[in-house]
């Protein structure tokens, strides 16, 4: 191979390894969640997180999802809130319960950003479950899901919901799918 081939392969090569591979942006609810949008610009475009998001604006909680954070939110689907005894999210939503809303909400919340693989060394850390402590202020357990398989989350209740998707990255925090509502 003559120097100057040479020469261009290597150029090729180390050209091409200094362009960062393109992740595809993770779907939820049929919608692309991009990385450069906060968490609320991402959600109102999930059709499984209507229910939250309809939530998170009675509550007075837009604004605060919105701003810098960074955030760790765990986030029930349309599916999970149904799991609830009937009437309970119509009875949560009316401005008089905008205080218990908040509470439920803020539950779901943890300051700093906890990727899978964060949460997943701390419950190896701590001998197979970690705690949380929530923007509520109540703690969250987090521990692997039976057959070590993606995350569980129990509440303060005793309630448990799983990691559904994992590490949707927003531009301030990341948001975990779940499958329950968690209360405090």
């Amino acid at each position: 191979m003559s120097k100057s081939l040479l020469r261009l392969t290597l150029g090729l090569a180390l050209a091409a390894a200094a362009v960062p591979a393109l992740a595809k942006n993770p779907m939820v609810g049929g919608a692309p969640m991009y990385a450069s949008k906060t968490i609320v610009e991402n959600a109102v475009n999930s059709k499984d997180h209507t229910t939250l998001v309809a939530a998170v604006k009675a509550a007075g909680l837009v604004d605060t999802l919105s701003g810098p954070g960074p955030f760790t939110v765990f986030a029930p689907t349309d599916a999970a809130f149904s799991k609830l005894p009937p009437g309970t999210v119509e009875t949560l939503v009316q401005p008089q319960n905008k205080a218990q809303l908040t509470g439920i909400l803020t539950y779901h919340v943890v300051p700093g950003t906890y990727t899978a693989k964060a949460l997943m060394k701390m419950v190896r850390d701590g001998g197979g479950e970690a705690t949380l402590k929530t923007v509520q202020g109540e703690p969250l357990t987090v521990a692997m899901a039976r057959g070590g398989k993606g995350l569980t989350l129990t509440d303060a209740k005793g309630n448990t919901a799983r990691v559904t998707i994992a590490n949707v990255m927003q531009s301030n925090g990341v948001i975990h799918v779940i499958n329950g509502v968690l209360m405090p």
